[in-house]
């Protein structure tokens, strides 16, 4: 569950990233110019992955076959990755990249592109999106039992060879604590023809 809180979380960022700045453009010296979003620079791209994840999310949550989970979870680390890769290649090389800004107050001012909120939030999102829905894809069921009963297996699946051993040694220790009778106790002798009940 902590895997799926870090799935929503991660794609909530990601999805929050697309409504806030990512760039701001500033002189040297000076105050921002200008505001980049994540609009700007590659569209809606980033909400659209952020809700097919959260849909993603909730088939994980609610598939009853095993398959049909993972396949879920690794769609869910396959939009983190492609989130990932987008601000790689559009987003990153512009950090602190220098141009020239045509402002109206100033023409043809050199500006820097500083990362703001909205960028570190789209980096964490599709970081963490990507680890921990590729981490939801490999876990398992707990196959672990209670001591005293049997490890639950699918119909139709054969037991492996250390289950069967486990089984017998669980048997033998049962009958070993079982009360045993002394010999002889309990049970009655033979008449014989002198006994009371023959005796005339």
């Amino acid at each position: 569950m902590l895997l799926v809180f870090a799935c929503v979380a991660a794609a909530a960022m990601l999805g929050a990233s697309q409504f806030t700045d990512i760039f701001h453009l500033t002189p040297p010296g000076g105050e921002a110019l200008q505001a980049i979003s994540s609009k700007d620079q590659h569209g809606y791209a980033t909400l659209v992955l952020a809700i097919f994840a959260l849909v993603l999310i909730l088939v994980t949550l609610g598939a009853r076959d095993e398959q049909l989970r993972q396949v879920a979870a690794m769609a869910v680390a396959i939009c983190g990755l492609i989130a990932l890769l987008i601000f790689l290649i559009g987003d990153l090389p512009d950090v602190n990249k220098i141009g020239t800004l045509d402002d109206p107050r100033q023409s043809f001012i050199d500006a820097e592109a500083k990362p703001v909120a909205g960028f570190w939030l789209e980096f964490a999102g599709s970081l963490v999106l990507t680890v921990c829905g590729a981490a939801l894809a490999t876990m398992r069921p707990d196959t672990a039992t209670s001591p005293g009963h049997e490890r639950r297996r699918k119909p139709g699946v054969a037991r492996t060879q250390a289950e069967r051993r486990s089984e017998r040694t669980t048997q033998a220790r049962e009958r070993d604590v079982r009360p045993r009778t002394p010999r002889g106790e309990g049970l009655q002798a033979p008449l014989r023809r002198d006994d009371p009940p023959y005796q005339r």
